[in-house]
């Protein structure tokens, strides 16, 4: 898991001084709402790194045509109790074969991030009180899950017998590179 801080990456919203901007000028690593996207896509130039925020309520259906273009999808938990990001996470990646960053925005709690995980997510930006080494334990503390997922969409009894033993190191071989990649 890629752990976000919004102040220091590349990406940027569409913002001027105040709010939104009226034109949007394609430049790499802007992170645009669906409606910014859907007014600038025709003239997007093609590799240009861009990305788009998803509204909690927003159908990720209405994204396919454009997935292969987004670099980044980045989902809103607007109270860490609404779990519509999950369901949009878990269409992206397994029905639309999303590929780029999945990144979870908002109320991102530590404890959320195994669920978060196993939807799809591979970036997080925490909320401002949580703690990474937290979040890392949180990831950490199951080796593997009975029920499919989209890591393996095959339940645990479907797996080869060795995945069951080979799971915990797995899971923490996994960690280990996501923390190098961060």
């Amino acid at each position: 898991m890629k752990y976000i801080d919004s102040r220091r990456g590349p990406w940027r919203t569409a913002a001027g001084d105040d709010g939104p901007l009226a034109d949007i000028t394609p430049q790499p690593h802007l992170l645009l709402t669906q409606d910014e996207w859907r007014a600038v896509r025709e003239r997007w130039p093609q590799g240009m790194p861009v990305g788009v925020r998803l509204a909690k309520d927003a159908d990720v259906e209405d994204l396919a045509d454009d997935l292969p273009r987004l670099a980044l999808v980045a989902l809103a938990f607007p109270k860490w109790t609404d779990g519509r990001a999950y369901s949009q996470a878990r269409l992206l990646r397994s029905r639309l074969r999303y590929g780029g960053e999945l990144r979870a925005t908002g109320e991102v709690l530590a404890d959320m991030l195994p669920l978060l995980a196993r939807t799809g997510f591979d970036a997080v930006e925490l909320r401002a009180d949580q703690r990474r080494d937290v979040a890392d334990r949180a990831l950490r503390h199951f080796g593997a899950h009975y029920q499919g997922d989209t890591i393996d969409p095959r339940p645990l009894f479907a797996r080869p017998p060795q995945w069951a033993d080979a799971a915990p190191r797995i899971a923490a071989h996994a960690f280990e590179h996501a923390e190098q990649m961060a």
